[in-house]
């Protein structure tokens, strides 16, 4: 039971051909309804655009390399709209932003899940910071981001700087993914907590661990690929990823009777 007094969802184990039929049908949800997908696309990548301006403006053009890597681990709760818009052409009902944001805004779990999101990508960039000032200096500072990468790859302060903070991004990166990869659409689809959410989406990872690593290592390769050109390629994997989460979580969470 959960704590909220509720039968906890049943989740079943998926296989690689699961992932793979699910990026087919999220793809296919994109093609369908490419204006949706493009909206939110656009606006995970105006967001990234944004932050990396004011660290820019402030001086710390370094900061961009990590941003682009942590970036990535804001990609559930921004595709919250984009779960919607799959359940809705799933069900036949109508799809409009109005109703987008209506649902979303119905299940105020989503708010709690959204500050558990938040909460790991600001220690991601506060460890950042951190590792920054333990090896490459309390004062560090670089002009431009070419230096910066000049520095990280050609000091071997650079280069355990660039495997330790690897490691760590990895580490929160897999946290993250185990908490919100079911957690988001199941808070979308039912009236359940958002600790109940977040326990099935590790039970979840837990039934299929080799499928559901593989899944997050698509995520976060794509995402940091997309998230280098300036974050315009995130216009395009974002929807795509977002469609493809929510038919994968159909998968794995057994529906209602």
């Amino acid at each position: 039971m959960s704590i909220s007094g509720k039968v906890d969802p049943v989740v079943r184990p998926v296989a690689a051909t699961d992932i793979a039929e699910a990026l087919v049908e999220g793809l296919r949800d994109f093609q369908a309804l490419p204006l949706y997908g493009l909206c939110f696309g656009t606006l995970y990548a105006a967001g990234g655009i944004a932050i990396m301006l004011c660290f820019t403006a402030f001086g710390m053009v370094y900061l961009v390399y990590p941003l682009a890597a942590g970036f990535a681990l804001l990609g559930p709760f921004v595709a919250i709209g984009l779960y919607e818009v799959s359940r809705r052409r799933e069900r036949g009902e109508p799809v409009s932003l109005g109703a987008i944001w209506s649902a979303v805004r119905a299940r105020s779990e989503i708010g709690w899940m959204a500050f558990v999101t938040l909460f790991v990508f600001v220690v991601w960039m506060y460890q950042v910071r951190l590792l920054i000032a333990l090896l490459l200096g309390l004062h560090a500072s670089f002009s431009s981001l070419q230096e910066f990468m000049t520095v990280v790859l050609t000091t071997n302060e650079g280069l355990l700087f660039l495997g330790i903070g690897n490691a760590v991004a990895a580490v929160l990166s897999l946290i993250l993914f185990s908490l919100t990869v079911v957690s988001f659409p199941l808070l979308l689809d039912r009236e359940v907590d958002f600790v109940t959410a977040m326990v099935t989406s590790v039970r979840a990872v837990v039934a299929s661990p080799l499928p559901m690593i593989g899944w997050a290592a698509v995520i976060v390769i794509v995402l940091i690929v997309s998230a280098l050109p300036y974050f315009l390629g995130l216009v395009v994997t974002l929807p795509v990823l977002g469609h493809a989460t929510w038919h994968l979580y159909r998968r794995i969470v057994v529906p209602v009777a």
